[in-house]
């Protein structure tokens, strides 16, 4: 960095406890406060809310460096202690957009698993290793003698720098060590071996200069990433910790400040790592009481992290059950955890199902991260305590295992949550019945005013009936489970009830409802309340299938950026659904498979029901490609038939089944099936008529005219489709005709010509690629959809604008800045 300009500096120490993405994130923002207090200041706030991916919460920090002027240096110390690889990829992505006045420099024992070929090839890589870093003669020289004053003769200075190889921590702790030493030469000369061996020896030294209590104060907090006066207390029984720590650091012990009040600190790494080793040389048996007491003391503080895992070190999986288990309802009102989970998979088995609120806890968070399988195992153990407790006062003793139970509120509300988790469960497996017997218990168990269970109850309710295709009483259910709860949460339920408005083809309806949850989140601010990404990716949906594609683009971007930051285990996959139907109705058929070959890699269950399945959306795609081997593979494997009774659950698949056979027809097959597939889609219609899904109608009208224009059959054709242009229209329906391409188009110029619904036809024909008027053509001359004229992308677009205003080839080029050729 140039002398000239500015430069500002933040230093960022790190341990083993940060391998945890969500902490080591929340110091480097604290670091780069340092520089500027309004350093990701947002992104911190979406961090404590959630648990977002690192990438996306440093975009938030890159954005505000990138405003600060001045050069920036950021300085991370003893990264060879971070083994998190997401720790590296992000590392690896801040490097890659790194403002241009910010440097990073890392201080570490070995290479980091960062891309330095890469960075070494591009000259963005300045390398200091081992030989760099080693002092001279001179300046060990120069540094012994600050330290040590002029007693070191010259051939003391160079016979240590020998000893040493120049290494900066060995001359420093040799000069600890000689303080207070008569001879110096002599101690000097006893000096031999590697690095290792001489400061084992040099670390005997310091610790034999210091008084027992205060070697008795290194060794036992030394099992502390962090120390703080009343912590170490609680570990020496001692009452001067906060001064021993003073001392320390003005001693030059190896102690780090970490604030700047002095209160926290932490030991040298590699001082803490000797320490440790002694430690368990001098004083092995104590190391478990010593964690217990740490273990104690963050409980007391109110840090269930810090103290869990204090406890697991002292292999006191006992107390560490009974603190996860006081943990959970914290953990249960912001989504459960990947550290929660982690800490009950960490415990002895026998451990967590003898505990009946802790199993009902564990299945919750089963549940809600999708192992369906995991949660039906402990909700069992969870039914067997009930089942032999009858006094919810009492202890069961008809069990092998007694039963331990650490918070009583929990296990009072036992059954309620069972009931609840019941609920859910037979939901998200498609057990309609057992959802509406295991919800309606939840309502006749809690009391009145517990909007929680009962507005879960219902919100369950109304999931069962919206996969039965009851729409009105789903929206009716699902409303009411969802004004109970906090507006900003009930913005998670916001999807569906738009989902419902759409199979009633209420769009306009739909969009308002996405739009005031929207309204209500941008009101509350950073960090987005949950759910919100949803609402993005059901409005796109919307926009899409009313023709504004660039909103819907747009809508997928913002829900991209929020749950990223939020990632909630089942948002994504519903994201690559949504952004396949764009790229579909772009002509991206390929890129459409793709992003719904990763929604079905992603899919967890859920208790909202899947009425589009990821593969009957493939398999569209598939027709349109003409890839009906694929298609008809789809088919058999499902299991479908024409002939099926008929559900809402498998309407979409039906649906897709038709038209399966229309594209086997239109390739030239004539086994007899278009009409037998007409004859379903005239089953599906009533069902969806009576049904008072009038979104599933447009649709399947849709489907039934074009069936009937693949036997030429223009009639029927324009029946069907007059059916469905009024029940359109008011809704502003638009890709639902337009992306079923050249056979829609020709059927809408024959509708314009005979003046059926002119201005709606009018909109659709101008939404195609290409309208081609003219006369139907016959079967055997109809062209694929890979034969359409693909829509213009947005450069060239862009290009013909330029020349229609007249710019020559050069400017044309000189303005979107690309080569002449």
């Amino acid at each position: 960095i140039e002398n000239k300009v500015a430069s500002r500096f933040a230093w960022l120490s790190l341990n083993e406890g940060d391998n945890d993405p969500a902490r080591f994130l929340a110091y480097l923002i604290a670091a780069m406060q340092t520089i500027e207090a309004n350093i990701g200041q947002g992104a911190l706030g979406i961090l404590q809310a959630a648990q977002p991916p690192l990438e996306t919460v440093l975009t938030s920090v890159i954005n505000d460096i990138a405003a600060i002027p001045d050069n920036i240096v950021l300085i991370l110390d003893d990264y060879h202690l971070i083994e998190s690889s997401s720790i590296d990829d992000s590392l690896t992505f801040l490097l890659e957009h790194l403002p241009p006045q910010m440097h990073l420099v890392i201080a570490t024992r070995d290479d980091p698993h960062l891309p330095l070929a890469r960075l070494r090839a591009r000259g963005q890589l300045t390398e200091l290793r081992a030989a760099e870093l080693r002092f001279s003669s001179t300046e060990a020289a120069e540094f012994l003698n600050q330290m040590m004053g002029p007693k070191l003769s010259v051939d003391d200075i160079a016979a240590l720098d020998n000893r040493t190889e120049g290494w900066i921590a060995g001359l420093q702790l040799a000069a600890i060590s000689m303080q207070g030493h008569e001879n110096a030469t002599s101690l000097i000369k006893s000096f031999t071996g590697s690095h290792r061996f001489v400061l084992d020896y040099l670390i005997e030294e310091v610790l034999e200069r210091q008084s027992q209590s205060v070697q008795d104060f290194l060794l036992k907090t030394a099992i502390l990433n962090r120390l703080t006066g009343s912590l170490c207390d609680a570990l020496t029984g001692q009452d001067s910790g906060q001064a021993t720590l003073e001392t320390l650091e003005q001693a030059n012990l190896f102690v780090v400040p970490l604030d700047n009040d002095r209160r926290w600190y932490r030991y040298n790494h590699l001082f803490a790592d000797l320490l440790r080793q002694r430690l368990h040389q001098t004083y092995l048996e104590q190391i478990p009481a010593l964690h217990s007491r740490a273990s104690e003391w963050h409980e007391r503080k109110g840090r269930p992290s810090d103290s869990i895992r204090h406890a697991f070190a002292a292999k006191d999986f006992e107390r560490a059950a009974g603190l996860a288990e006081l943990a959970w309802p914290e953990n249960r009102e912001s989504m459960p955890s990947i550290s929660w989970l982690g800490w009950l998979k960490a415990l002895p088995d026998e451990l967590v199902r003898a505990r009946p609120v802790l199993s009902s806890g564990y299945a919750w968070a089963l549940l809600n991260s999708g192992d369906l399988e995991a949660a039906e195992t402990r909700l069992r153990d969870v039914e067997r305590w009930l089942e032999s407790t009858p006094d919810m006062d009492g202890r069961s003793r008809s069990q092998a295992v007694e039963m331990v139970v650490v918070d009583e509120e929990q296990f009072r509300s036992l059954p309620l949550s069972l009931a609840a988790a019941r609920a859910y469960h037979a939901q998200a497996t498609g057990d309609l019945a057992g959802t509406v017997k295991y919800s309606r218990r939840v309502l006749d168990l809690s009391p009145e005013g517990d909007q929680q269970w009962r507005g879960a109850a219902s919100s369950l309710l109304g999931l069962a009936l919206y996969a039965s295709g009851d729409l009105e009483g789903a929206l009716r259910s699902l409303s009411a489970g969802l004004s109970g709860m906090d507006p900003l949460d009930a913005i998670t339920g916001t999807f569906v009830l738009a989902s419902i408005r759409m199979a009633q083809g209420q769009l306009h309806t739909a969009v308002r409802t996405c739009e005031l949850s929207l309204q209500l989140a941008t009101e509350h601010g950073e960090p987005m309340p949950l759910g919100t990404e949803d609402v993005y990716t059901g409005i796109s949906e919307l926009h899409r299938e009313q023709g504004d594609l660039e909103a819907a683009e747009q809508d997928l971007l913002t829900s991209k950026k929020l749950g990223e930051q939020i990632e909630l285990p089942d948002w994504r996959h519903r994201w690559c659904i949504a952004q396949a139907r764009l790229r579909e109705t772009l002509g991206d058929l390929d890129g459409a498979l793709d992003l719904l070959g990763e929604a079905q890699r992603l899919y967890i269950r859920t208790p909202v029901p899947e009425l589009r399945s990821i593969a009957a959306l493939k398999t569209r795609v598939w027709v349109k490609q003409g890839k009906l081997v694929e298609a008809l593979g789809w088919a058999r494997e499902r299991g479908l038939s024409i002939d099926d009774d008929l559900s809402y659950m498998r309407e979409f698949e039906h649906v897709t089944l038709a038209k399966v056979i229309v594209g086997q027809y239109r390739s030239g097959s004539t086994d007899g099936s278009l009409q037998q597939a007409l004859e379903l889609l005239d089953r599906l219609l009533q069902a969806a008529e009576e049904g008072g899904r009038t979104g599933s109608m447009i649709e399947i009208l849709v489907q039934q005219s074009l069936a009937h224009e693949a036997q030429d059959n223009i009639r029927l054709a324009l029946e069907s489709l007059e059916r469905a242009l009024p029940l359109a229209e008011p809704e502003s329906y638009c890709r639902l005709f337009v992306d079923e391409g050249p056979p829609m188009a020709r059927l809408l110029h024959e509708a314009r010509s005979r003046g059926i619904a002119l201005d709606f036809v009018q909109r659709l024909l101008a939404a195609f690629p290409v309208a081609k008027p003219g006369q139907m053509i016959s079967s055997q001359e109809r062209t694929t959809d890979s034969e359409w004229v693909e829509p213009l992308s947005a450069r060239e677009t862009e290009v013909l604008q330029l020349i229609s205003e007249g710019l020559t080839n050069q400017e044309i080029a000189t303005r979107l800045y690309v080569s002449l050729n």
